[in-house]
């Protein structure tokens, strides 16, 4: 049972978010190789999510942490482009890619900086 607590408060251990390309690249390794550590740190409490579909889905912070929680460990078998639209000091607009075999996955997502600390405040996702 300890052994589990422990696992618990790694999945919980404080990320360095210092820079926008950190979150980015942690964003990538959560959702591609099934990164927990810093998920909850990852989004910000008013995070929202759109997917577009053939009809439209939103999801708020919690059920989005909640899916990549159940994705722990699951490797993605996908190519990962990442690109970066528009940055400043505060914020970064970036395009993450994902390209499987049969379709592509794009996030179009706003990373905000609170404090020391870069957050993504909201994504869109698209499906071609």
């Amino acid at each position: 049972m300890a052994a589990d607590k422990k696992t618990s408060k790694s999945e919980k251990a404080d990320v360095n978010f210092s820079t926008a390309d950190f979150a980015l690249e942690h964003y990538v390794a959560v959702t591609t190789e099934g990164e927990s550590a810093g998920v909850e740190q990852l989004f910000a409490e008013d995070f929202k999510q759109k997917i577009q579909t053939s009809y439209s889905q939103s999801h708020d912070r919690e059920a989005v942490v909640k899916s990549l929680k159940k994705q722990k460990g699951e490797k993605l078998n996908c190519a990962v482009s990442t690109d970066i639209l528009e940055e400043s000091v505060d914020y970064m607009v970036a395009k993450v890619t994902l390209k499987f075999e049969n379709f592509t996955k794009t996030d179009l997502m706003t990373l905000v900086r609170d404090g020391d600390s870069w957050q993504i405040s909201s994504s869109v996702n698209s499906y071609k």
